[in-house]
């Protein structure tokens, strides 16, 4: 099957969050099971430092608004076997500093640009040559695909065949726009109607795709079902649950070969789920790094992420000076809200030894507190998948997160019957107050003096498959649903 997959963020080359990682991934592990792969990404500043050999694949002009817009493809000068990746350029749109905005905000042509990303993708695709079966869009950016494909290009004698997936990274993120930005899709106004593109008066690009699209996805079966309900629907809860039969969740993978502990170069030592002796090692390395200190039996609790409320730290934050009085000492890596910086500063300045912090981005560290930490703490508020706590089950290191989204379909609390069955890998809790993280500690502490228990814990965690193979395979058949969607199209359309 041969499959465009248009992402605003690839790894290596972009990257603000986990959809960086899944554009960086995803792709090779479905070219390994046999799929032609063409990914598409903009052609940034950053892009250009990183890959600036990239040579001319096509060009041509697109229309955005009234102006016609040239393009330019370039292939990259190096990319994952069996995947061709390919940049839309245009120094005016992606010559920029940032990816959405700087330090003033998000752009304010934003709307122009990711418009005229999709309809770049569209044209190349053509001057390629090869049909696409289906076209992958994923976030906001790329909304604009499934809306063309279904509406001014439904009859285009290339494109009309093909199908489109779209995935929902984070719904919160939608490409909302004001009404009078209409006219830059090149749409009739009867699109902007409550059904397809309007939303309470606005230009809603996300809304589009996911009317037009013939199969969504999500990253994760808990996140489907939780976005088609008021409280995490953003709104759009209703038209979801109009699409709950072409709605799936497929949890993300991660890249075992960067996250490894059996032959990760970060770590001081290395192991694995049969041999953990090399993970005492990291542990002291850690301790070393944070200035704690772990005697009289003290659980060292490890926190790698964005130091904003989704990511549930407020919550911490509220529970710190509780969680400091038990048997624990806390290693925090980080950035995000300053408030909750300046808080966890204070804190560690409380108790020394106790509680470290550093607040920057720093991946050789992260592998660091990943493997050298006996608990991995993340207790967000939401959180459509999660790599981290998939990385912590990696190494060893149960993770303790509140049971939303992607956490409760990949970390399996150690309730007593589960603990039982041989199937718990983690501490989960629901209630987003201080107390109930506190209890999950209290549990997570109770299992830490359990050697035997632990380890076991721990072995179990790492051997389960969280790899991209697995994901791609779960693509695979949702790619075989649009495929087959786009082929009863054509033959009613004939």
């Amino acid at each position: 099957m041969h499959i465009a997959y248009a992402s605003s963020e690839v790894l290596p080359y972009s990257k603000t969050g986990g959809l960086g990682d899944v554009g960086g991934s995803l792709p090779a592990a479905l070219a390994a099971l046999g799929h032609s792969i063409d990914v598409f990404t903009p052609y940034y500043r950053g892009t250009k430092k990183i890959d600036p050999k990239a040579e001319p694949a096509a060009e041509g002009f697109v229309p955005v608004g009234t102006e016609s817009v040239p393009w330019k493809l370039l292939r990259a000068s190096v990319t994952p076997a069996g995947v061709n990746t390919y940049f839309v350029a245009h120094e005016g749109y992606f010559d920029r500093e940032g990816l959405y905005g700087d330090n003033r905000g998000d752009y304010a042509d934003n709307i122009s640009r990711y418009i005229f990303f999709c309809r770049a993708i569209m044209a190349a695709a053509e001057a390629l040559g090869k049909p696409v079966d289906v076209f992958h869009g994923n976030d906001w950016q790329t909304a604009p695909l499934p809306v063309y494909l279904r509406t001014s290009f439904a009859e285009h004698p290339f494109l009309s065949s093909a199908g489109s997936l779209f995935t929902i990274h984070n719904l919160a993120y939608q490409g909302l726009f004001w009404h009078w930005d209409w006219p830059l899709l090149n749409l009739p106004w009867r699109h902007f109607n409550w059904k397809e593109l309007e939303f309470h008066g606005k230009l809603n690009l996300l809304k589009g795709a996911l009317v037009h699209a013939d199969v969504l996805s999500t990253v994760s079966p808990t996140y489907a079902r939780e976005i088609q309900t008021a409280e995490s629907g953003c709104g759009l809860d209703g038209v979801l649950g109009d699409r709950a039969d072409e709605l799936f969740g497929v949890v993300n993978g991660i890249d075992t070969a960067a996250w490894n502990p059996a032959a990760d170069p970060h770590l001081p030592a290395a192991y694995d789920a049969e041999n953990l002796a090399g993970k005492a090692a990291c542990r002291k390395a850690l301790l070393e790094r944070f200035k704690l200190d772990a005697s009289g039996g003290r659980a060292v609790f490890g926190v790698v992420g964005r130091l904003v409320e989704q990511k549930g730290f407020e919550l911490l934050v509220q529970g710190l000076e509780e969680l400091l009085r038990r048997k624990v000492c806390l290693a925090v890596l980080g950035t995000g809200d300053p408030r909750i910086q300046e808080r966890l500063t204070e804190a560690a300045k409380r108790y020394p030894g106790r509680m470290g912090v550093v607040f920057a981005f720093d991946n050789a560290l992260a592998h660091l507190v990943t493997a050298g930490s006996d608990v991995f703490v993340m207790p967000s508020k939401f959180e459509p998948c999660g790599l981290n706590q998939l990385y912590a089950l990696r190494y060893g290191t149960p993770p303790l997160v509140r049971a939303v989204g992607g956490l409760a379909d990949t970390v399996t609390d150690a309730t007593p019957e589960a603990l039982q069955a041989g199937t718990a890998t983690g501490f989960a809790f629901d209630e987003f107050h201080s107390k109930a993280l506190l209890a999950a500690a209290d549990r997570a502490l109770a299992s830490f003096g359990d050697a035997a228990g632990w380890r076991a814990l721990q072995q179990r965690g790492m051997r389960q498959d969280w790899s991209w193979t697995r994901s791609a395979r779960a693509y695979e058949d949702l790619y075989g649903r649009v495929a087959r969607k786009a082929k009863l199209r054509s033959s009613a359309a004939s």
